[in-house]
């Protein structure tokens, strides 16, 4: 039995489910829309975050941890004509360390993200705290060198398919569009990556996984997604 445990808004979490169903693998989600006890996140991961895992008698947390494993342990899912095949590899032979460090970069640019937003939320904006201000300058430097790393404004990071990596730079500017943190990624020097966007956003996968508006005040959604403030 397989069983995913991850907040509505987290990017990290989403890269997981996208991944999951790009391998069309069913699970049981433990959906949260806010943060739980320390007590009830222990249960699963002693980081106390999601997205956590669990695979039978596996239990993992760190997305990119169960990125991995899902990777390795699952083939994927047919696509529907038209779509894009989805990478069989995390890492492609001959390029192994560029890919990880690629997976590293992108976990920075999370962690950067989430950080400007976990501090937002606390009424701490970018123009209020120099550590958040850097971050934000990491970010814009990051998205610069993840635009010189996209391969064409057809393709992503890996020719041919759409990688996990193309699935988690996704997940964070999609991010960064629907909370009020103050960063922006769309640039006239960003050609790849608004094309990367586009494909992206038709994708299923995403589609069925989509990303919600969150701001602090936000206590649960609409079917569609609308968002319901306390």
């Amino acid at each position: 039995m397989r069983r995913l445990r991850y907040t509505t808004g987290s990017p990290f979490a989403r890269c997981v489910r996208i991944v999951l169903h790009e391998k069309s693998l069913d699970y049981e989600p433990i959906e949260e829309i806010t943060t739980t006890s320390a007590e009830e996140r222990l249960k699963d991961s002693p980081t106390l975050q999601v997205p956590a895992f669990r695979d039978g008698d596996l239990n993992l947390w760190d997305s990119n941890i169960i990125v991995d494993h899902l990777m390795a342990s699952y083939p994927n899912a047919p696509q529907p004509e038209g779509v894009q095949p989805f990478s069989e590899v995390l890492l492609r032979p001959g390029n192994t360390i560029h890919d990880k460090l690629m997976l590293a970069t992108l976990q920075t640019l999370g962690t950067s993200m989430a950080l400007i937003s976990q501090m937002k939320w606390t009424g701490v904006g970018i123009e209020d705290n120099v550590h958040v201000a850097r971050n934000a300058e990491r970010i814009q430097h990051l998205l610069d060198w993840f635009e010189g790393e996209l391969i064409s404004t057809n393709e992503g990071f890996f020719s041919a398919v759409t990688s996990v990596q193309d699935v988690m730079l996704g997940a964070w500017i999609m991010f960064a569009e629907n909370r009020p943190i103050g960063v922006e990624w769309r640039t006239d020097g960003r050609s790849k990556m608004a094309a990367l966007h586009r494909r992206l956003s038709q994708r299923p996968s995403f589609i069925a996984n989509p990303i919600w508006w969150w701001e602090p005040g936000v206590t649960g959604y609409e079917a569609d997604g609308t968002p319901v403030y306390a």
